[in-house]
């Protein structure tokens, strides 16, 4: 709708600004871009493709960092107009189905010991160049193995299931931890669990430190590979991330298991390849897994 119109015949631009208590400076501006705004955006993109996790406040904060003398706001405001966001967590992973039975948290002062004591699983939410993924993983939290993983589209149960099939062809823990998401409270998750004589055992609500073994191993994920290899299609996110978890299993080690590997500790026959044995010179006692998995992880050691 047009207030004003220059070419009224009666009334001039004078008369209609004065009517409308309009500054007649405001009526002839045209907005430009400032010159230091460009620079500023620049310069955030910049910081922004080295660090796509990085959010506003983060941004700014390097920004002083590096001597720009700015607010916050100016930041947040620039951002947006140069299309510009932060990588988070967007669609909620772990929705609750109130009629759902809920599990007690079965850690809570539990030394964790020996390798197929306890097992626990989350998912996370992993951004594409064009939609997102969901990654279900499963470990072992004694050697932070990752017994087994699947990538889906949806946030269904069954891909959760497939995930909990495979890794049950490798051993059974004797508790299952889990958050109390629909996936894993579902009757046929139960069901399986209950079927194979396994403790259930879920987080309580907004407790995120009870399931903290998996968080580390979601950043992990993420700093090493996701934000690194920016997937642009589900195919290539299901590749990339076979080539890390086997990575994580068989090459990271961690400083919590003396430097071994997850696959060190969780399948114990590999400790002699890489001259790894108990300071009482003896082989750890942990459950044996499958033959066919150690002659594979073997083979791998050769």
């Amino acid at each position: 709708m047009k207030l004003i119109d220059k070419n009224h015949p009666q009334l001039s631009t004078v008369k209609q600004c004065t009517l409308l208590d309009l500054n007649r400076s405001s009526f002839y501006y045209k907005p430009v871009a400032r010159l230091a705004d460009i620079t500023l955006l620049n310069e955030i993109r910049e910081i922004w493709e080295k660090r796509p996790f990085y959010g506003y406040r983060r941004i700014h904060a390097t920004l002083r960092r590096n001597g720009w003398n700015i607010n916050r706001k100016r930041v947040q405001s620039l951002m947006p107009a140069g299309g510009i966001r932060a990588i988070y967590p967007g669609p909620k992973t772990s929705m609750a189905n109130k009629q759902h039975k809920v599990y007690p948290y079965l850690l809570n002062e539990l030394k964790i010991e020996r390798v197929n004591q306890v097992w626990a699983t989350d998912i996370t939410y992993i951004k594409l160049a064009k939609g997102f993924v969901y990654l279900i993983a499963i470990i072992d939290l004694r050697s932070r193995y990752i017994v087994s993983w699947r990538l889906s589209t949806s946030l269904e149960t069954a891909f959760c299931l497939e995930a909990l099939e495979e890794a049950l062809q490798s051993g059974t823990p004797e508790i299952f931890n889990s958050d109390q998401g629909c996936q894993f409270t579902s009757a046929a998750w139960v069901a399986i669990l209950q079927s194979k004589g396994i403790f259930i055992s879920m987080t309580g609500k907004g407790r995120c430190h009870d399931n903290i073994r998996c968080e580390r191993l979601w950043r992990s994920i993420k700093y090493e590979d996701v934000y690194l290899q920016a997937y642009e299609s589900v195919n290539e996110a299901r590749l990339s991330l076979q080539k890390y978890i086997e990575f994580y299993n068989h090459e990271r080690v961690h400083q919590a298991l003396g430097y071994k590997t997850p696959a060190e500790v969780y399948f114990p026959a590999l400790a002699p390849a890489y001259g790894y044995v108990d300071n009482s010179g003896e082989l750890p006692t942990y459950p044996q897994a499958q033959p066919q998995q150690l002659t594979y992880m073997m083979n791998e050691v050769r």
